[in-house]
């Protein structure tokens, strides 16, 4: 049995509520880099475009609306990648700061 103290308890806690938000923190950076207007994403809204514009140049109601659609589709995409992202980091800073409070209200008594 491994003895911990009350205080080493509150360090591990403290340590890896930190590490966690640190990861969180990393992950929601690479959700905002990668997810949030990624190439693919841009070949699509750039090939809707096309097609929008051949739409109204051949006057075909129904096909520049759904163009129209997916360009929002398009749009609500990227602001909740961009939302997953924030969101990440955001409770990872916090995460962060708890870790650091708790390590703060540690008692130490050499």
């Amino acid at each position: 049995m491994i003895p911990l103290t009350f205080s080493d308890v509150q360090i591990l806690i403290a340590s890896s509520i930190f590490i966690l938000g640190f990861l969180l923190v990393l992950i929601g950076a690479l959700v905002l880099v990668s997810r949030g207007y990624s190439r693919e994403v841009r070949a699509l809204a750039a090939h809707t475009a096309r097609l929008g514009q051949k739409g109204i140049a051949q006057e075909v109601t129904g096909l520049v609306t759904s163009a129209t659609e997916l360009v929002a589709s398009l749009n609500g995409l990227v602001r909740t990648a961009s939302g997953i992202g924030v969101l990440l980091i955001s409770v990872g800073l916090g995460l962060m700061y708890a870790g650091y409070w708790v390590i703060q209200q540690i008692s130490w008594t050499i």
